[in-house]
This record gives structure tokens, C-alpha cells and sequence, in this order.
């Protein structure tokens, strides 16, 4: 899909921030995204590895180890995912193209002059076009290897409300969920998947991470922020990336909010994640917009209630599709 349509992207450059929380999947991703990147040399790496082990000395054994930005902090010291992809912004040196993905993640051949093919189409309807939806999953089988199926690209993956989800006066902050929608052409969206997220380098600068969020309610920081900075969602076409999910009946041991080590932090996740609901209530209300973490001024959240159905003041949620 999408190859061989430009040659511009031969000399742009991408910025991926891969923020990884004990995580064995990490060298996996970053050896997938760069041998499947068609022009290698324009894949530069942003790593915050919140890791028991430093593996700064395993990395530089990587035939691409120039590429990579590498920060190891101990799981012990660090403060949810937002506070992590904060950090890897601060890696970022003026690459065209951002690429936000988890640290668990399988990429197909030519992915990259996919994702810029896809991105200038869509310059012919918004100045500022945000690639991001929720991936497909991928699989690791007995013999080790990845197992996944690729979508028929009949279908967009739109990201809505999960039907469950209620919002009050207490709690503005809300989960999605993807649904198939028939489309032969992207369509505009009113979310954005912290998971998979495309687009100009330049947004790194304008909408930078809010690391007094936690995990909960980071998406839709994202998405407000940039909606009302002028900055167009789009759910693509096609995904040329994969996402190994959690599997039903396991454990989160590995979540940054599991077991005893959250008891070692300044801050247990029960308060970083109270201190993210209220962030957001004031995000939506208007009192962070004197900061940068604030709304936009190229749009109102009016605006973004009209356009998505999500309405946070009457705590009413349209399903329109």
C-alpha cells in the first residue's frame, strides 16, 4: 500500500519515541522498525528504558546504535508513561517526521514511505494531518516467531468512546475503542492513539507531553490540544504496524502500577492517577490554558464538543457512528 507514490521521502527524516517499562520487547522493536524502514538512515530513535538493567552497553552492539538516544531509569524513580514520553520529546533534534509507538510493536517492510505517502495525501485536505488509530495485534508463536494478518484495507479503524464510559462532574476522563467503518480514504477522527501516532516533527514543539498526567487520560490531552491548535486527525487507510496486546487471563506484572514497587515512589500510582483525573477536569475547563499544557487558541473546545459528539459540560456522549 501507498509505495513508490514520492520521492520525497527519500531525505526525510523520523523521529520515534519508543518509551519502554520493563519491557523485553523493547530490542524487538527497535530492530523491527529499522531493518523493515525502507530508508534507513533517515530513523533516528528516542529511548526511555525504565528498566531494573541498564542496556546501554546491549544497544551499542546494534549495527544502528548511532540512530538511538538512549535514557535508562530505574523502574523505581520514574512516574507513569506521560512523565516517560515527556522525556523522549527532549530527544527529539528537528527530524521532519514524529513517530509516537509503545515499546511492543512489529513493523512492515517500507513502513516509513508508507506512512509519509499517506501523510501527503493528506496535506491536500488539512495543514496539520495527525496519522493515528488504534493497531492490529501481532503474535509471538512457540517457534519464536511473529505471527499477525494483515487487514484487507477495505476498513478505518475509528476511534469512539467505549460504550461503558459515563462522563460526570467528577470524572471527565474516558476510554476508546476502535470500530470498523467502510472507507476507501481516511477519515477524520476526533481521538488520538498514544500508541500510533504520525505526524510532523514540529509537533513535538507545539504539543509537548504533559508529564503530570499518568495513564488514563494522556490520549485525550493529546487530542484536545492538538484539535484546538488546528491540527487535523485522520484514521489512515492502513496500518503498516503491529501491537502485541496484553492476552486475556494474564497478569500485569509488568505495569507500572503493580506490586510493591509503586510503594518505593514518592508518589503511588493510586495519587498519580487521582492527579491525572483532576489534570484533565482542568485541561477541558480552561484553567491550564495560561500553560503550556493548555488548550489552543486556533479552535474552541465548542468546537471539539460539535465535532466529536463528546460534549463535557452537559456529560453526554453522541455516537454518531
Amino acid at each position: 500500500m501507498y509505495l513508490n507514490n514520492s520521492n520525497s521521502c527519500l531525505e526525510k527524516k523520523i523521529f520515534i519515541s519508543l518509551s519502554a517499562y520493563c519491557d523485553d520487547m523493547l530490542e524487538f522493536t527497535l530492530n523491527s522498525a529499522y531493518n523493515n524502514a525502507k530508508n534507513k538512515e533517515n530513523i533516528f530513535f528516542a529511548v526511555i528504558d525504565q528498566n531494573y538493567e541498564n542496556q546501554r552497553e546491549k544497544i551499542k552492539f546494534l549495527s544502528f546504535a548511532k540512530q538511538i538516544r538512549y535514557c535508562h531509569i530505574f523502574p523505581s524513580d520514574t512516574q507513569g508513561v506521560s512523565w516517560a514520553r515527556h522525556l523522549a520529546y527532549s530527544l527529539y533534534d528537528n527530524e521532519d517526521f514524529f513517530l509516537q509507538v509503545d515499546s511492543h510493536t512489529h513493523f512492515e517492510e517500507n513502513w516509513d514511505e508508507n506512512l509519509i505517502n499517506q501523510y501527503e495525501i493528506l496535506l491536500k485536505e488539512s495543514a496539520k494531518p495527525i496519522i493515528s488509530t488504534y493497531p492490529y495485534g501481532f503474535t509471538i508463536d512457540k517457534q519464536n516467531q511473529v505471527e499477525f494478518k494483515k487487514p484487507s484495507g477495505k476498513s478505518i479503524l475509528v476511534l469512539r468512546p467505549k460504550k461503558e464510559c459515563s462522563l460526570s462532574a467528577d470524572n471527565f476522563v474516558l476510554q476508546f475503542r476502535a470500530k470498523h467503518i467502510f472507507s476507501d480514504r481516511a477519515i477524520r477522527g476526533c481521538h488520538i492513539a498514544a500508541g500510533f501516532l504520525f505526524a510532523k516533527g514540529s509537533f513535538v514543539e507545539e504539543i509537548p507531553y504533559d508529564p503530570y498526567l499518568y495513564f488514563h487520560g494522556e490520549e485525550q490531552s493529546l487530542t484536545l490540544r492538538s484539535f484546538t491548535k488546528g491540527w487535523d486527525i485522520f484514521h489512515p487507510t492502513w496500518i503498516p504496524l503491529y501491537h502485541l496486546y496484553k492476552q486475556a487471563n494474564t497478569s500485569y506484572n509488568t505495569h507500572h502500577w503493580h506490586g510493591d514497587i509503586s510503594k518505593q515512589r514518592d508518589f503511588e500510582w493510586t495519587y498519580l492517577q487521582k492527579r491525572s483525573k483532576e489534570r484533565i477536569k482542568k485541561l477541558i475547563t480552561g484553567e491550564l490554558n495560561n500553560s503550556i499544557y493548555g488548550l489552543g487558541s486556533n479552535r474552541t473546545i465548542e468546537d471539539y464538543i460539535n465535532f466529536s459528539g463528546i460534549n463535557y459540560f452537559n456529560y453526554t456522549i453522541e455516537d454518531s457512528i
